[in-house]
């Protein structure tokens, strides 16, 4: 088939390396127009874009469906579009671009976490497992009939790790849909369970609070590494922690909020026990061992959780 594909992120290159090296033609590639990136606001290009000026592919830059873009590819005449976290909702006029329609990989097992953030959204309630799905996009949120779905374990250290794994295994299920769609054996099923929502996640859901249990602490600290990262307060400035484990060695009562070394190692206390910490990264300070930073500045205890209290710290700080 000929396809145009769209994405934006790193996420998304695994499959447009896919659909390169498939029985499909890429006609075109569809991103988000480069931008601003860091501290000194660098205009860069999407991870998507430069890798398919790499591959010698034509690129059409976009932040919103409509117009010009619209005209582009209809004139393509594509049979097919294909969406790896492209950025931008594709409504009734986007969609009539391609003959047999858009369709998306998403790495949920819908529909469950339709949205914005479903593998961050699923470490965060503490998942052993999820997937990815392969599904025809219609005018609702992630709610369009699947073609295809892959179950597969959620036990990744951070997000970074587990959408790397889903994007590499998502992008095998993407190619095997359009498979099946050019050989006209492809079954759409509608999505019938309850559904879920995974809403893009904000600085204030890396917010740790040590007055709950040792596993939800952890689950939310895989769920938001390495971006914005986990955080609490010290003397109402952000502190970043990276690297929580279970700490079930430790035989002291523990001290909610009390960051401190046990055995060389640096844990902090919180409802249930105790946590170890591999990393830390003071407000306006560089990341670096936590062990190493306790050793030169003692003890820490992390301000009480005040929930009425918006976050005083720049939240780009240590991003």
């Amino acid at each position: 088939m000929d396809i145009v594909f769209a994405g934006t992120p790193d996420a998304a290159v695994p499959a447009l390396e896919a659909l390169v090296e498939s029985r499909h033609r890429i006609r075109a590639v569809l991103t988000r127009p480069d931008a601003p990136v860091g501290r000194k606001r660098v205009l860069t290009s999407s991870p998507v874009k430069a890798r398919a000026l790499e591959l010698g592919l034509d690129v059409i830059e976009a932040s919103r469906l409509r117009g010009e873009v619209i005209s582009e590819l209809r004139a393509l005449k594509v049979d097919a579009v294909a969406v790896v976290a492209y950025g931008a909702i594709a409504g009734p006029a986007a969609l009539s671009t391609a003959e047999l329609g858009w369709f998306n990989l998403h790495f949920s097992l819908l529909p469950a976490h339709r949205g914005a953030a479903p593998v961050q959204r699923a470490l965060i309630a503490g998942q052993a497992r999820s997937g990815v799905s392969v599904f025809k996009i219609d005018e609702g949120m992630d709610s369009g009939p699947v073609l295809r779905r892959l179950e597969l374990p959620l036990d990744h250290p951070d997000v970074a790790t587990a959408l790397d794994d889903y994007a590499h295994r998502g992008a095998v299920e993407l190619v095997a849909a359009f498979d099946d769609l050019a050989d006209g054996t492809a079954v759409l099923t509608p999505q019938s369970e309850e559904a879920t929502h995974a809403d893009k996640i904000d600085v204030a859901d890396a917010h740790l609070d040590f007055a709950e249990p040792a596993r939800a602490i952890i689950d939310r600290s895989r769920g938001v590494s390495p971006s914005p990262g986990p955080w609490a307060n010290v003397d109402g400035k952000r502190t970043k922690l990276f690297g929580l484990a279970p700490a079930p060695e430790v035989t002291a009562p523990p001290e909610i909020g009390l960051l401190t070394s046990w055995q060389k190692a640096a844990v902090i206390g919180c409802s249930d026990g105790w946590v170890h910490v591999a990393e830390i990264q003071p407000f306006g300070k560089a990341r670096m061992a936590a062990a190493d930073y306790l050793r030169g500045h003692g003890d820490i205890r992390f301000d009480p959780t005040d929930t009425s209290a918006e976050p005083t710290a720049d939240p780009e700080q240590g991003a």
